[in-house]
Parts: C-alpha cells; sequence; structure tokens
C-alpha cells in the first residue's frame, strides 16, 4: 500500500527565490527585488553568476557552486560555456535542499536561461516557475520541458532598466506574487482516487473519454495530449510518484521520434514504465500518422505519400508498412524493458479516426505489419501480455476491454493494491 509521509510539525515559511547573474545582470535583478518586496512577499535572491559573486545576493554564487558533484572548482573554470553547463546542474542540488522554496523567478539572457530552467523543470509540477527571457517566445519553449514554467518575453534585451524593461520587470514581479499567494491560500478538495495517466489524441478522443467515463468513480483520471512534450509529461509525473497507473492507448509520438516528425517522443519513452514498473496498459493509438505542419513544411523526400489536412497547420501523413515494422520493433522491445504488469493491446479494427473502411488511413495491410512486428518483437510472460481485440480502438467495446484489463492489472500490481 503506498502512504504519504507526514508533514514536518513547524514547516517553514515559504518563499519566492529570485535567481540570476547578478555579474552581469545585477542592476535588473536588484530593481526586481525591490519590486517584489513592495508586493510584501518573503524574498531570497540567488546569484547563480559565473565570473564573480556578488554581496548584494542573498545566496552567493559560491555556495550554489559548492553543490556540484565535483564541487565548485567544476564551475569557475573560465570558459563561459562550460561554467553554465556545471552551474545549471548545482542549482538543482541546491534547490533541492531547501524546504521553503513556494516560487521560483528567474532573469535572464540565453546563457541565464539556459542555467536556470533545468532547476526549474526539477521542481514540482504546481510550484509557481517564471522565466523571464530575452530569449524569444517561439524559442523559449525548447527550455521548459514537460513541466509548468511559464516564460515572459523580456522584449528588450535584460541590459540595463529603462521604460519598458521597468514595465516588464514589474509585471513579472505582480505575476509571480500572484501565484505565489494563490498556491498558498489554495485548499486542495479531498480526493482519495489515486491519479492515473491517460495518453490522447484526437483522433483516439472517443476511446479515451469512454475509459476515463468509466474509471472516474474510483480514479483521478489525467489526460495527457500525445503531442511529444504530453507523453514526456506523463513519464515525468510517472518518475516522480505522482501517477499511480497509465492507460497509455495513444503511442503516436513514436511514429515522429522515428521518422523526423514535429511531435516526436524521445528515446526513453516507455522509460518510466521500466524503472517504475507501474501498472500499465497501452495501445497502438494513432501509429499509423507522422506530424507535420503546413503543407510546404513537409520534407521533400515524402512527395507521394497519403496525407490528411488535420488542419491548416497540421499535416498527417500515413505510414507505411516498412515504417511500421520498423514502429512495431521498436515499441516492443521497449516493452520488453518493463518488469510490471503490462499490457499492450492491438485493435484489429483501425488504431485511429483514419484508420477505418472508407476513411483517408485506412490500409489494413499497414496495421498488420505493425501488428506482425509487435507480436514477434514482445517476448511475452505472465506480466507481460500482447492482447488481440477484434474492434476498432474508438469502439465502445475496446474502450470496456481497456478498463478490464486496467482493473486486472492494478489488482496485482505491487504498490497499487490499496492505494
Amino acid at each position: 500500500m503506498r502512504t504519504t509521509a507526514l508533514p514536518p510539525a513547524n514547516p517553514p515559511f515559504p518563499k519566492i527565490y529570485l535567481v540570476g547573474s547578478f555579474d552581469t545582470k545585477g542592476t535588473e535583478l536588484i530593481y526586481l527585488a525591490d519590486q517584489l518586496r513592495s508586493l510584501g512577499v518573503p524574498l531570497i535572491t540567488i546569484d547563480v553568476s559565473t565570473t564573480h559573486g556578488d554581496p548584494r545576493a542573498d545566496i552567493p554564487a559560491e555556495q550554489i557552486a559548492a553543490c556540484h558533484p565535483q564541487g565548485s572548482t567544476a564551475v569557475f573554470t573560465g570558459d563561459r560555456g562550460s561554467a553554465i553547463s556545471a552551474m545549471s546542474q548545482a542549482l538543482p542540488q541546491w534547490l533541492a535542499q531547501r524546504d521553503d522554496v513556494g516560487a521560483v523567478i528567474g532573469i535572464g539572457g540565453s546563457g541565464g536561461t539556459a542555467l536556470i530552467t533545468p532547476a526549474m523543470r526539477a521542481l514540482p509540477v504546481g510550484l509557481p516557475k517564471l522565466m523571464v527571457s530575452s530569449v524569444p517566445p517561439h524559442d523559449v519553449g525548447s527550455f521548459g520541458g514537460p513541466t509548468d514554467i511559464a516564460t515572459m518575453y523580456s522584449v528588450t534585451d535584460v541590459a540595463g532598466i529603462n521604460r519598458i524593461s521597468r514595465r516588464v520587470f514589474a509585471n513579472a514581479a505582480g505575476m509571480i506574487v500572484g501565484a505565489f499567494k494563490q498556491a498558498q491560500r489554495r485548499v486542495e478538495p479531498d480526493d482519495a482516487r489515486p491519479a492515473i495517466g491517460l495518453s490522447m489524441f484526437g483522433v483516439t478522443t472517443p476511446c479515451v473519454q469512454a475509459v476515463a467515463a468509466q474509471l472516474d468513480a474510483d480514479y483521478d483520471c489525467v489526460v495527457f495530449h500525445a503531442t511529444g512534450t504530453g507523453g514526456k509529461a506523463m513519464e515525468k509525473l510517472v518518475d516522480s510518484g505522482l501517477l499511480y497507473g497509465l492507460i497509455d492507448l495513444t503511442t503516436t509520438e513514436v511514429c515522429d521520434y522515428l521518422f523526423g516528425g514535429v511531435l516526436p517522443c524521445t528515446a526513453d519513452r516507455f522509460g518510466a514504465v521500466a524503472r517504475t514498473r507501474i501498472p500499465y496498459v497501452g495501445a497502438c493509438g494513432a501509429l499509423d500518422m507522422i506530424n507535420f505542419g503546413r503543407p510546404e513544411t513537409v520534407p521533400a523526400q515524402h512527395a507521394g505519400r497519403r496525407f490528411y489536412p488535420h488542419n491548416p497547420n497540421v499535416t498527417l501523413m500515413r505510414t507505411t508498412p516498412q515504417e511500421n515494422t520498423e514502429i512495431g520493433r521498436w515499441i516492443g522491445e521497449r516493452l520488453n524493458r518493463c518488469e510490471g504488469e503490462v499490457r499492450f493491446l492491438i485493435p484489429q479494427g483501425g488504431v485511429s479516426a483514419l484508420d477505418a473502411p472508407g476513411h483517408a488511413f485506412h490500409d489494413p495491410q499497414a496495421d498488420q505489419a505493425l501488428f506482425d512486428a509487435l507480436t514477434a518483437t514482445v517476448k511475452q510472460t505472465d506480466r507481460r501480455r500482447l492482447v488481440l481485440v477484434p474492434h476498432h480502438i474508438n469502439d465502445p467495446a475496446f474502450a470496456a476491454i481497456a478498463v478490464g484489463h486496467f482493473r486486472a492489472v492494478t489488482q496485482t500490481s505491487e504498490g497499487i493494491l490499496g492505494a
């Protein structure tokens, strides 16, 4: 049975942590600190300079650098690139030792953003995080990763205080203070239901909605959009111990990873399932498609392939039998690393809303190549099984079968029984 540790008798009062490099952004950090203090919140300023410290910071850079696995000498190398990389490893270690982090706000350019956001990614989901950055909004997303980091474009460079930066920094202060106060006053509702993750795409929505509806009385169903980041976020919560089981019916991110689509997973897809042995039911959802952007962005080598315009900004490409063979082998090899209770369902009637008779991606030969590759690759045991289901993935009967298998694996998996 899973248990929850009791909170400390007298937990420290949460504080806002302001992080930045005082050697290059000292003026801006001091201005932002003054704005935060004027709003009446407890504040700690952290210096992550990689050249020399600044006495104006509450926590000097030397103290942060000392948390690097190789010590502070690994940080203060004199080489900016390696120093930023090393300090980005030290900062999460230092923050992990604190039990009074109520919110984190950072400011910086490309270097500061790359340095500070790894520490933010390591913090719990739900803890307010705001990165004020001169990196354009369409680029800063890569720093955020699969967590809830808010980003704010500084408009001007983070290089001095002027009529624009004053407004931007003042607004940033108001944003993080508002989130901080809301986080402190929020009262979580009583919910004894274990949380489970479900992966969904537009073309598998009927299935996932039916599954969630059947399990809602017993589980807090948390749905993740299978857009690459969605799968990463889902598995991050598994590794964090925040999900008690997965119904991963939409594994489409694998297609984009293997064949250059725009919504890929990483090589670690299914890794959290292997590491934690979490109860797992998966399926072939949307393995019939690779995602690209607008039609003109599709690589030229795919000319002549079968496409479907999902919307003006998303173009889907049908996977071929050869690609499906590779997809099946790739997934099968990763399922073989999972030693917990695993059921992977094969919807023989079609894997997405587009993969049905009369629809754009209906291709029984391609589907069969996928199913054959999975069958040939997965090493089935009493705990790891492939399940042939003679229904389309969006058929209510398929959803009912998925629910039945999930209830079965949770009853026999360690750590979920009685959660």
